[in-house]
C-alpha cells in the first residue's frame, strides 16, 4: 500500500484509466515533490496502477479530504460536480476535461492553464483548466508572435494538425479500431467548427483560424504546420528570436534553429518543439511554423503536471521528462 510522507504535497486522480489518466500517473511515479495517494477508476477498480503499492479505486468525493490537489481525467461533460466539490472542500484542482477551459462558459474564476503565458495567475490559483493538446501547439507559436505584432491578421492563418488515435480517448469505438485507421490518413471536423477553436480564439483573439484536424495512424503525437502571413519585413529569424525571448525560461518549449521537429522527437516526452521557415515564391509573405507535441505529454498530462507544480510551489518543470 502506498503510504504518503508528511512532508510531501498529497494528490489524488479522477478518472484514472483513461488515457490522460494513466499518463497523467507515469508522471507522478517519478515525481519527487509529491504523493499519489488515490487514483478512482470504476472499471478497473481493485487493479495495478503505474504507480507502485497504489491501485485504483472507486471513491467519490469523500476521497477529497485526503488530497491537497486533484486531477481531473473524467470525459468531457463530467468535471464540474467534481470540480464543485474540490472547491468546496478547499483542494485545489487541475481540470483535464474542456469542461472548463475559455469559451465554455463555466471558465469563470478558473485560470486557464498554458504555463508559459499565465504562469503568475496558475501559481495563485485553486482551479486551473488544462488546455487541450491542439491548441497547445497553436497558442504557443502564436500568441508571442501576435503580442509582438509580426503577424498579418487581415489574411487567415490555415492549421493543419495531426494527431495520433490516444486522442480520441480510450473508449472503444469502430472508426479507431487498428484495422480502421492502420495504412490510412484523414480529415475530419471539417467546416472549422472544432470544439478546440474556443479555446484558441479566446487566447489569440482578432486572429483568423482555419483548423483542419486530422487522424494520424499511430498511438500518439502531434504535429501541426501553420501558414504564418506576416508583415513585410519579418523573418523566420525574427520569429525564432521572439520565441527564445518568450520561452528562455520554460523548462519544455524548445525552438530549433534549423529543420523542423517530428513525433519521433516529442513522443513518451512534455516537450513542445518548434521550428519556422522562411518561404519563396508568394506574393506577400508568409512563413512556414511547424509545431510538435506528445498529445498525452505537453498535450495533456505533462501541462497538467506543470500546472500543479506551480500551484504546490514546485519548479515548473520539476518530475517532467
Amino acid at each position: 500500500m502506498h503510504t504518503p510522507s508528511d512532508s510531501r504535497p498529497r494528490v489524488g486522480v479522477v478518472g484514472a484509466s483513461g488515457y490522460t489518466g494513466l499518463e497523467v500517473l507515469r508522471v507522478l511515479a517519478g515525481h519527487p515533490g509529491v504523493d499519489p495517494v488515490w487514483a478512482t477508476s470504476r472499471s478497473e477498480a481493485g487493479g495495478p496502477t503505474p504507480v507502485s503499492g497504489l491501485a485504483f479505486t472507486d471513491r467519490g468525493y469523500d476521497a477529497l479530504a485526503e488530497v491537497d490537489l486533484v486531477f481531473l481525467c473524467l470525459p468531457h461533460g463530467a468535471a464540474v460536480p467534481w470540480m464543485e466539490a474540490a472547491r468546496a472542500a478547499g483542494v485545489r484542482v487541475v481540470d483535464l476535461t474542456a469542461d472548463h477551459r475559455p469559451g465554455s462558459g463555466r471558465d469563470a474564476g478558473v485560470v486557464y492553464g498554458m504555463t508559459e503565458l499565465h504562469g503568475e495567475a496558475v501559481a495563485g490559483a485553486d482551479a486551473v483548466a488544462n488546455p487541450g493538446c491542439y491548441p497547445t501547439g497553436v497558442i504557443l507559436s502564436l500568441a508571442p508572435l501576435r503580442a509582438a505584432g509580426l503577424l498579418d491578421d487581415a489574411r487567415p492563418i490555415p492549421v493543419a494538425a495531426a494527431s495520433g488515435v490516444t486522442g480520441a480517448g480510450r473508449s472503444p469505438r469502430r472508426d479507431l479500431l487498428f484495422a480502421e485507421v492502420h495504412g490510412d490518413y484523414r480529415a475530419y471536423g471539417l467546416g472549422n467548427g472544432h470544439r478546440h477553436l474556443l479555446e484558441m480564439r479566446a487566447e489569440l483573439p482578432g486572429l483568423q483560424l482555419l483548423f483542419v484536424p486530422h487522424l494520424l495512424p499511430v498511438p500518439r503525437g502531434i504535429l501541426e504546420t501553420l501558414t504564418l502571413p506576416v508583415v513585410e519585413g519579418v523573418d523566420a529569424a525574427r520569429v525564432r528570436d521572439v520565441w527564445r525571448e518568450a520561452y528562455a525560461t520554460s523548462p519544455v518549449v524548445d525552438i530549433l534553429a534549423e529543420g523542423a521537429p517530428s513525433l519521433r522527437d516529442v513522443v513518451h516526452t512534455d516537450r513542445l518543439v518548434l521550428s519556422v521557415h522562411d518561404n519563396e515564391g508568394l506574393r506577400a509573405p508568409t512563413l512556414t511554423v511547424v509545431a510538435a507535441l506528445d498529445n498525452l505529454g505537453k498535450g495533456a498530462a505533462g501541462q497538467a503536471v506543470q500546472n500543479m507544480n506551480l500551484m504546490l510551489g514546485l519548479e515548473a518543470g520539476e518530475g517532467l521528462r
